[in-house]
């Protein structure tokens, strides 16, 4: 009878990627040795180049950072000199893939914390140099909420998200029929528009990165500019993705006009 959980092989990077096999949406840098089987090119994502362009650069900052999926920026952060990087993951197994980024290519700067962040920005002290919600902003149910509280600890931002726009999704079949309706809203005095999104079938996929329940909110363009602006933020780049394939994206980096 054979133990359980015990690796036979020479110990190797591989080994470690594999406990994590199936669920991985980033290749891993070259030097580390090992596949994942992922897609997503996110150890040198051109949006935080753009972002850092924009923002003044990351060196010697403290940042903040929202849903890291695989740590792919936060190593990118660590590399150019960030201070401090405290990166915040709400799903259990990414936050595993992120602890063993860390390991794989030996980061000291990042920290990497288990849970959710809104309850972090709603309760923990401190401000943050810099934010970066990349790929966060459009799985949350009160969207505008969490632009509020980032207007309370961030002294610049970069967010990648992506928003409704009718006239494109109605030609992307298989984005269009996963929104369900839409309603008015108002959060602190900030009434918008919400659209209704569902994950369907994404959710029984084991690297699935989305929200923690089965449906999001996502808002439109104009009233996200304007939800920004609301809360005390700036525009200081911004760049659109309009044939992104799982629906119109924008690249937003903002400064803090209350910090």
């Amino acid at each position: 009878m054979k133990a359980q959980n015990y690796f036979g092989k020479l110990p190797s990077s591989q080994n470690a990627v594999d406990l994590f096999e199936g669920q991985w949406f980033s290749k891993l840098p070259e030097k580390v040795g090992a596949e994942t089987g992922g897609i997503g090119k996110l150890f040198d994502d051109e949006r935080i180049h753009w972002a850092s362009s924009k923002l003044g650069g990351f060196q010697e900052k403290n940042i903040l950072e929202l849903g890291p999926l695989e740590g792919c920026h936060s190593a990118m952060l660590e590399t150019v000199g960030a201070t401090s990087i405290l990166s915040i993951e709400a799903n259990s197994d990414a936050y595993l893939r992120c602890l063993l980024v860390k390991e794989l290519l030996d980061l000291h700067v990042a920290r990497f914390l288990l849970g959710d962040f809104l309850d972090y920005l709603r309760t923990a002290p401190g401000v943050f140099d810099v934010g970066l919600a990349c790929g966060v902003l459009y799985h949350m149910k009160n969207p505008v909420e969490l632009i509020e509280l980032l207007s309370q600890r961030v002294g610049s931002l970069f967010v990648w998200t992506h928003f409704f726009d009718e006239s494109v999704i109605k030609e992307n079949s298989i984005v269009r029929e996963k929104f369900s309706g839409s309603w008015e809203a108002t959060h602190s005095g900030f009434t918008h528009k919400l659209h209704a999104y569902g994950y369907g079938d994404a959710l029984d996929w084991k690297g699935f990165c989305g929200g923690g329940s089965g449906s999001c909110n996502w808002m439109e363009k104009a009233e996200l500019l304007d939800a920004f602006e609301h809360f005390g933020f700036r525009i200081a780049g911004e760049r659109l993705e309009m044939e992104h394939p799982n629906g119109p994206a924008i690249w937003l980096s903002l400064v803090n006009s209350k910090l």
